[in-house]
Formats: C-alpha cells, sequence, structure tokens
C-alpha cells in the first residue's frame, strides 16, 4: 500500500491507501487564496483574509464529506500534549482559540481533525475495529518526546484500540535530503529512541541531516503499530506543491493533515 495524490478540479491532496476513513494530506494546491499565500492556505494568522481560509476549509470538507462545524483543530506548541476531543470542542477555523497540543484522537463519529504543517511531519491515525482516529503533528521536538507513540497510546487507553489494528500514515515533510540541523537535534532523538534511529542521522561537517519520517515510523512501530504508509514527499525540495516555512523563510501558508471519524454502521 502506498501514499497516492488525488486530484478533484484544481485540488490537489494525498491520500493513504490503508487508512478507511475519509482523510488527506493537503499540498498548497486549489485554493483561494492569493499573492505569496496562494492559493489553499487552511490556517488563520498567517496574514491571509480568513474568508479565505474559510473557504479553503469549505473546499477540503466537500472533497472529504464533512461538515466544517464538526473541526476540531489544535494550539500547536511542538508538545508531547494528546488531546482526547467530541464535537463539544469544535472551536470553529481559528486554532488559536483551541487549547495548547500538537495531537488529537476521538472515536466521535461526523468530527474532522485537522492539525497544521510547513515542513513538519504529519501523521494520520485509523483503527477499523473501533472507529478511533488520530492527527498528529510531530515537529523535531515532539518527535523526541515520542508524540506519535503517545498518540498511540492515548488510543488504546481512551478507546480500547489495539495498536496492531491502527493503520497509520506519516505525510509529507521536510525530508532527509534537506533537514540539516545542529547537534541538539539527533541528540534529543537519540536520547528517546537510543541505537534504533542512528542510522536516519547524517553527520554531514559539524552538522546533521535528520530523517524524520523514520524516526516516526520506529515510533510508531515501537508503540505497536504495524500497517504503516509514509509519503516520499519533501517540503522543501518540492516546495511549490507543499508549503516549506525553510524555504520560504516563514512566509507562507498552511498545509496539513485531516481525518474523519466515519459514522458507525446500525
Amino acid at each position: 500500500m502506498s501514499i497516492t495524490s488525488k486530484k478533484l478540479g484544481t485540488l490537489e491532496y494525498l491520500t493513504a491507501e490503508g487508512i478507511s476513513a475519509p482523510h488527506c494530506f493537503t499540498t498548497r494546491l486549489g485554493g483561494v487564496s492569493q499573492g505569496y499565500l496562494s492559493s489553499l492556505n487552511i490556517g488563520m494568522h498567517r496574514g491571509d483574509a480568513p474568508e479565505n481560509v474559510a473557504k479553503n476549509h469549505e473546499i477540503l470538507a466537500n472533497a472529504l464529506g464533512y461538515d466544517v462545524k464538526n473541526t476540531v483543530m489544535a494550539h500547536q506548541i511542538h508538545s508531547d500534549i494528546v488531546r482526547v476531543v467530541t464535537k463539544q470542542d469544535c472551536l470553529g477555523l481559528d486554532h488559536h482559540e483551541y487549547p495548547e497540543c500538537d495531537g488529537l484522537v476521538t472515536n466521535e463519529p461526523g468530527l474532522a481533525l485537522v492539525i497544521f504543517t510547513a515542513d513538519c511531519t504529519p501523521i494520520l491515525l485509523s483503527d477499523p475495529v473501533t472507529g478511533a482516529v488520530g492527527a498528529v503533528h510531530a515537529g523535531w521536538r515532539g518527535t523526541a518526546m515520542d508524540i506519535a507513540g503517545k498518540a498511540v497510546q492515548t488510543m488504546v487507553s481512551a478507546f480500547g484500540c489495539d495498536p496492531e489494528n491502527i493503520r497509520a500514515a506519516i505525510g509529507p515533510n521536510i525530508g532527509f535530503c534537506c533537514f540539516e540541523v545542529g547537534g541538539e537535534v539527533p541528540g534529543a532523538i537519540l536520547e528517546t529512541f537510543g541505537p534504533a534511529v542512528e542510522k536516519d542521522i547524517r553527520p554531514v561537517d559539524e552538522k546533521y541531516y535528520v530523517n524524520l519520517k523514520e524516526v516516526n515510523r520506529y515510533a510508531l512501530t515501537r508503540a505497536g503499530v504495524r500497517h504503516i504508509e509514509v509519503s516520499e514527499e519533501c517540503t522543501a525540495c518540492r516546495h511549490k506543491r507543499f508549503w516549506s516555512h525553510r524555504v520560504t523563510r516563514g512566509q507562507r501558508g498552511s498545509q496539513g493533515a485531516i481525518i474523519v471519524c466515519k459514522e458507525r454502521k446500525r
């Protein structure tokens, strides 16, 4: 199974074949935003007109088949905080109105979970047995704090999920080819995961390149997940298709990952 691209008119997004719940990893293509935010910016507070952001969310909701009013977002702070949410947590499309966290999980039918990225690693989780789903924003700090594994653990404790039933997808992020960092990043990651991820860290002169996709894959595997699909896309290499914070030096919109908890069959 693999992560593939889909098109609906000008809208382009990615989906994982192994996840049956409605979901997507967005690109920057297919929205109504203008200028340097062209065109599918889904984040408020990027300099975009709120009506453009709202329209972009409406486009995605129509494509995936959910009601925008049933959206829950995260006020992301590069943490390992995972929240269990319900429809009572729907506070609109301004993510700053939400509690601080970087992971969301739910088993409430019809609820759409949204996280934002622009180089960081988006992870979607779906358990076809319990119906529970999750969405995770894993920056390097969240990755080093094992937010991926903690999201799985939260689904187990909150909904009775068996990790072996969970389907996971790791979406576009800044790739091994481009994620150049100082020593604090591999140091934090190695402290958590040990020698198992040494292969995902490459020293070059006084810098390091880190493969965040593979570190998060290992985190999910360590948590008991057996079905994991990984996108090969690098947001920095493909910055005309994806938002990249590094390439644009912060003058950019936000893409994200969305997953919808399906209505249960009676």
